[in-house]
């Protein structure tokens, strides 16, 4: 049975591995960008998202749960920085999609360079991103990787799956959401890429194929949207250098959040009309005191304490699915960092 960690313990476990398994990705990263040019306006700014820092969330999951299961960071590693360029890849794409301003405390890259150049960095990096499944060749051997590059190709295609649904909804200004609608396109645009494929191409690997990777579904699933609920109410209530997006900049964009779809079912048709409206022009002409009074309609009819519950109650999930899964492991410091992520989400104080 994995160890149960107290509280200070899980909260500086996690914070120390993911940077550590952030910082020997990050160095994966930049032996994969090519030392040629044009270097101002694509290498050098292939690193730039990279560079700010984050969590490190993708492989620091990937490379755990391969060392939870006997691998090696040298087996592993080129998985990881697949993972996270395509990831940074993801953000940058995202930021134009969603004319968002800053990202890390920075501006967005679109902001400082243009959308054009954006464009074409983030679709480098995919293809950059691509080269390190090939070096996987010599370590794994062709029948492995060609399992982690399978992986890698449904994730990146249910990911642009979710992404159409949510931008499909904002474009068309859909209000009339269901909870079940959220978790069916987080399930897609946000689970199987932050959570779900991560742990089963770290266990595919960590333990040479024989691991079902369908056995991790349920964790992911439950992992994916308690992280991205907790996200989403970060981006209403947290200091805004604290973490590193514009406060509120999810109601201005439109995003259909659970506080949000929450809100749409319970206010009044008068606000709804105001909300709909709000939701129906240009993000560039949205009011920003409106979305302040969107926020404070949230409060009142208690649509974050209700996404804050949910997203304790599928980190609970996802807590249960670990020990099922995991127990039958030994005890190790990669299996109690597994773990601390899920007790940090149970726990989160926001």
């Amino acid at each position: 049975m994995s160890t149960k960690m107290r509280q200070p313990m899980y909260g500086d476990l996690m914070k120390s591995m993911l940077a550590e398994y952030g910082a020997v990705t990050l160095k994966g990263i930049r032996h994969f960008i090519p030392d040629k040019e044009p270097r101002k306006y694509l290498y050098d700014l292939v690193l730039d998202y990279p560079n700010r820092g984050g969590k490190g969330f993708r492989p620091g999951l990937c490379i755990a749960a391969c060392k939870a299961y006997g691998g090696t960071l040298q087996q592993v590693l080129y998985a990881a920085v697949t993972l996270e360029l395509l990831h940074n890849a993801f953000l940058i794409h995202d930021d134009i999609e969603d004319e968002s301003l800053s990202r890390r405390n920075r501006p967005t890259m679109h902001q400082y360079t243009s959308t054009a150049i954006a464009v074409n960095v983030g679709d480098a990096m995919q293809a950059l991103g691509l080269f390190p499944l090939l070096k996987h060749k010599k370590i794994l051997g062709p029948a492995l990787s060609l399992k982690v590059f399978e992986e890698v190709q449904h994730m990146v295609e249910v990911s642009a799956e979710g992404q159409a649904i949510e931008l499909g909804w904002r474009q068309d200004n859909i209000c009339d959401l269901k909870d079940e609608d959220y978790l069916r396109m987080i399930l897609k645009k946000t689970c199987w890429y932050t959570c779900i494929h991560p742990i089963r191409i770290g266990a595919i690997i960590g333990s040479n194929g024989k691991v079902k990777p369908e056995l991790f579904n349920r964790l992911g699933y439950f992992m994916g949207t308690a992280f991205q609920i907790q996200d989403d109410l970060l981006n209403l209530l947290a200091e805004e250098k604290k973490y590193g997006k514009e406060i509120g900049g999810d109601i201005v964009e439109g995003k259909r959040t659970l506080m949000l779809i929450r809100l749409l079912q319970l206010c009044s048709k008068s606000e709804k009309a105001m909300i709909g409206h709000h939701l129906s022009i240009p993000i560039k002409e949205r009011n920003a005191q409106t979305a302040t009074d969107i926020l404070r309609l949230m409060h009142r009819y208690d649509c974050l304490d209700y996404s804050k519950n949910i997203s304790k109650y599928m980190a609970g999930a996802a807590l249960k699915e670990f020990y099922t899964i995991f127990s039958r492991l030994p005890d190790s410091k990669d299996k109690s960092f597994l773990e601390s992520i899920i007790l940090y989400m149970i726990n989160r104080d926001y």
